[in-house]
């Protein structure tokens, strides 16, 4: 951890100041949210497809508007986007426990989520362009800071829900209105290197540079290509949670084994990222760390898959070890999977740019994923439900290395063919 402090400070104030931000972000954001269905259904007595609504309406409000997002932060600034949403998510999070009727929960849930779409893009190119030839570093960095309020913030949400959830709501809310003072007085103004808005207006101009965005084609086979790795890393929430419990029960044991397998994969990557980039970025050129980081997280799910050949013991030592033995060992393999590629990704993404437009790059880029990651997430749901009725347990754990390998060789091939590197600006014409 001293190394990391260490690198932490060679920074600039701003870039230390973005890190800072993105942990307590996230601590604001996780103490809340893995409560919040259980507040919407029991404190509140909803039923569960309005629960299901309320939390749907967040993720679509954030995942839709991030080009929104960047496009703004590329027009009028970083800071103010950020600003805005810290802002907005103070507002939100108050009102969700403030609240009780649908249509202000679902509107207080809609600004939680198009918070998120307003500061996501706007924090990356902010770090991308303050970080400068240090962006691979600065990023893996950030990653330290995300996970350790991932980690943290669930913990604090535990113990202020358990006296009340307005309680939970309120400090989180707080935290984001101290957040947005912050960063009023100290986050320094900054622009992108190319905010040009065109001659005919706003609308104009945002149309011509999403056409300009869209015409990039090898950023978009980027992004395809790495939608698998928000597929496989998800599965943390999703697959190996359910299987802890498949075979663990939904008891004790099954509890204290997922909150286990979330623990083990944050501290993983807060003791080993910054490790892992730097010698990743010694050994390994930027295209070939993506496709390795790829390979990893698919082979996260060899353990599970060998874990189906074994016969399931009927109680005992035997099988809690089964059950949380082979999702601990995908968690972490998902985990040094992410540290491998994560920092090289969100590089690519700016050198892709050519250094233009980089917040509405980020936002079309999350957009992307997102509707991947929902894509995703139905059809490993699907294939467990398959697995389950028909009796083969190997089924979704087989389809998600296909994934893994899948993805893995489509960034290695576009890595070999030269389209993650930025193409050469045209010639300018000979002036005599």
């Amino acid at each position: 951890m001293k190394g990391t402090i260490a690198q932490v400070r060679s920074y600039d104030r701003s870039v230390q100041l973005l890190l800072a931000n993105q942990f307590t972000i996230n601590l604001g954001f996780y103490m809340l949210m893995p409560y919040l269905a259980q507040h919407l259904s029991g404190s509140l007595g909803l039923a569960g497809w309005l629960v299901g609504l309320v939390m749907g309406v967040r993720n679509f409000s954030q995942q839709g508007m991030f080009l929104i997002g960047g496009t703004l932060a590329d027009r009028f600034g970083y800071k103010p986007l950020i600003v805005a949403g810290c802002v907005l998510r103070t507002v939100g999070f108050a009102t969700l426990g403030l609240v009780d009727s649908v249509p202000a929960l679902i509107a207080a849930s809609a600004a939680t989520g198009f918070a998120g779409a307003l500061f996501n893009p706007a924090v990356r190119a902010y770090l991308a362009a303050d970080a400068g030839e240090r962006r691979v570093e600065a990023f893996a960095l950030f990653n330290v800071f995300y996970q350790a309020g991932i980690l943290l913030g669930p913990l604090v949400g535990m113990l202020l829900t358990g006296v009340d959830f307005r309680i939970t709501c309120l400090v989180s809310a707080a935290i984001f209105a101290l957040l947005s003072v912050v960063q009023i007085r100290a986050l320094p103004a900054r622009r992108g290197s190319d905010t040009r808005g065109g001659e005919d207006g706003v609308r104009e101009g945002v149309l011509s540079q999403w056409r300009g965005v869209l015409a990039n084609r090898a950023f978009l086979l980027f992004s395809l290509a790495m939608i698998g790795s928000y597929v496989l890393s998800f599965q943390v929430y999703l697959a190996l949670p359910l299987e802890v419990r498949r075979i663990g029960g939904d008891g004790r044991f099954g509890t204290v084994a997922v909150a286990l397998l979330f623990a083990a994969s944050g501290l993983a990557t807060i003791l080993g990222q910054t490790r892992v980039t730097a010698w990743c970025k010694e050994h390994l050129d930027p295209g070939r760390a993506l496709a390795w980081g790829l390979l990893a997280m698919g082979a996260a799910f060899l353990p599970l898959l060998a874990a189906t050949a074994l016969p399931v013991p009927e109680g005992g030592t035997g099988r809690w070890l089964l059950a949380a033995v082979p999702p601990m060992l995908a968690a972490l393999m998902l985990a040094l999977g992410t540290m491998v590629a994560y920092p090289f990704e969100m590089d690519t993404i700016v050198r892709l740019s050519g250094d233009r437009l980089v917040a509405t790059h980020y936002g079309l880029y999350n957009t992307i994923c997102g509707i991947g990651i929902t894509a995703g997430n139905l059809l490993t749901g699907a294939a467990l439900d398959a697995a389950r009725e028909a009796g083969m347990s190997a089924l979704p754990w087989l389809a998600l290395l296909v994934v893994g390998l899948g993805c893995s060789a489509a960034l290695y091939g576009l890595h070999r063919a030269g389209r993650l590197e930025p193409a050469a600006p045209p010639a300018q014409p000979a002036t005599v």
